[in-house]
């Protein structure tokens, strides 16, 4: 029989999290705890009054998270003697290891010698929620999100009828439901027509455009990708062995006339570059697919926050001009509905989607069926629209109070904003001033902002260049924010460091494009 043993309370602690419920924070600590001290079969845990008192919580609650463990074969309820440790725990199932076991004589740096390395990172703190002026792009703001609406989607994504399709390995496609959306929906809002095979759904923008790459780059394939611009588009590319050229772009965005011609993809943004907002017009969008069956290279669109329009309608997509076949259009939910949710896709000639599908089959099969689903479901009952109608009405209101904010900081400039909207803003410093160091200073202030020398291949150095970000920073907290910035910036610039003054003739001017000097 095995001997009695008794969990204390003073044990138990939370670990805060404002991601997580009360019940949701003890029922982690109990099993962090039943697993990591490896309590024994039969041990008791403290009463219920025991610790609501020790931890000031409600009874209830401690009542509640003890059923949730009984249903989780954690514990299991004893007559007359409160709850104890069951047999069940998964962990006695797994064989205890052996000393020395976690041991490593593998030279690791000699296997990974040849791994391409990232060299251009945004880089977010794990807590940028926690930070007060918090200026990060494509974060989702929880207060403009219709929770009870996505909460019924995923409740009927769970009923019978649409459990035992989702339940089952979809061998590669894709929630149907899903793709007649975007067919009828979503694409034809851009000029696009495509049927079910000319639509690929993908785990975010980022999925489809990996993919892409491997199917389409090389070595003997040389790419042009815009100068600033997505700092992933270009470490994808190098996990290629592509050579790549990066063309700075114009006052109009990336210029059809300077592709070097030996360029057989091109990877752009035509509807408002990353990061500086800067839409090419419809002209010379007509021009770059003109060039592009000339010289018989592809293009892959980007089309990021198109939803995000409430200044003026949108251009085109360049995809809805493309007589050819050349243009592979790429979109996604992450930034329109939350970036948690990684659900994209991508549109393109018939075999060039079948091959992809086989890609993505090999990597992860398909995207989870549920997820794909749910979003489905949220389409289609008119919750995303009612969703993109509220956010084009505070992200007005929002980008208002950042451009007005920044009237009275002359050291300061707007150097590149969506003409359509967007949720963002590209800013230069006048004052010479490195802005990796102007976010690490400002950091100390509950300020973050994303400097911006990952954006560039080679940027200036000191690269007075970042992008503010204002999806999730409440309106009431912009002008305070952005005069916090403007403060570290004066006094970045009459307390000099090592890093030396900017460079003449980065070429981005205030209307946010590179420019002919």
């Amino acid at each position: 029989m095995v001997q009695s043993h008794r969990i204390p309370p003073e044990s138990v602690y939370l670990q805060k999290s404002a991601a997580a419920t009360l019940q949701g924070q003890l029922s982690a600590a109990l099993v962090r705890l039943i697993l990591d001290r490896r309590y024994p079969p039969g041990t008791h845990l403290p009463s219920t009054r025991q610790l609501s008192r020790h931890l000031g919580i409600s009874r209830l609650t401690v009542t509640l998270v003890y059923q949730e463990l009984t249903a989780g074969g954690y514990v299991e309820p004893r007559a007359r003697s409160g709850h104890v440790v069951a047999d069940s725990v998964p962990h006695r199932r797994l064989r205890q290891p052996e000393p020395g076991q976690g041991r490593c004589n593998v030279d690791w740096d000699d296997w990974l010698r040849d791994a391409p390395r990232r060299r251009r990172v945004i880089r977010k703190p794990a807590n940028w929620q926690e930070y007060r002026y918090s200026f990060i792009y494509g974060q989702a703001d929880p207060a403009l999100f219709d929770l009870n609406a996505w909460r019924e989607c995923m409740r009927q994504s769970t009923s019978r009828r649409d459990f035992g399709n989702l339940a089952a390995d979809q061998y590669g496609q894709d929630d149907p439901l899903l793709v007649d959306f975007i067919c009828a929906n979503t694409l034809p809002r851009r000029g696009i027509m495509a049927q079910p095979e000319n639509v690929l759904i993908t785990v975010g923008a980022q999925n489809a455009l990996y993919m892409l790459a491997q199917l389409l780059a090389g070595p003997a394939r040389p790419a042009v990708m815009e100068e600033p611009g997505y700092p992933d588009f270009a470490e994808i590319l190098r996990h290629t062995g592509c050579p790549v050229h990066f063309q700075p772009i114009r006052a109009h965005g990336l210029e059809p006339s300077e592709i070097p011609a030996e360029a057989r993809l091109v990877m752009v943004t035509p509807s408002h570059n990353i990061p500086t907002g800067v839409t090419m017009p419809l002209a010379q969008r007509r021009e770059l697919l003109r060039l592009a069956a000339e010289r018989d290279f592809l293009i892959v669109e980007d089309d990021y926050e198109f939803e995000m329009s409430y200044l003026a309608p949108p251009e085109p997509a360049l995809k809805s001009l493309d007589g050819d076949g050349r243009v592979i259009y790429v979109g996604s939910f992450s930034k329109s509905l939350f970036p948690g949710l990684r659900i994209g896709y991508m549109v393109g000639p018939a075999p060039l989607i079948a091959q992809a599908r086989e890609l993505r089959t090999i990597m992860l099969r398909h995207v989870p069926g549920h997820l794909q689903r749910v979003a489905a479901h949220f389409l289609a009952y008119g919750h995303y629209d009612a969703h993109i109608v509220r956010l084009r009405q505070v992200f007005r209101q929002r980008r208002a109070a950042l451009v007005e904010a920044f009237q009275d900081v002359p050291h300061l400039c707007i150097a590149g904003a969506a003409r359509q909207g967007g949720s963002s803003i590209w800013v230069r410093a006048l004052n010479g001033i490195d802005s990796d160091a102007l976010g690490l200073r400002l950091q100390r202030d509950s300020v973050l902002i994303e400097p911006g020398a990952a954006f560039f291949e080679r940027p200036p150095r000191p690269c007075p260049y970042f992008r503010l970000g204002y999806s999730s920073i409440p309106e009431d907290r912009i002008a305070r924010g952005v005069s916090l910035i403007a403060r570290a910036a004066l006094q970045m610039e009459s307390q000099p460091d090592d890093s030396g003054s900017a460079q003449a003739g980065s070429g981005i001017g205030e209307d946010g494009a590179v420019s002919e000097d």
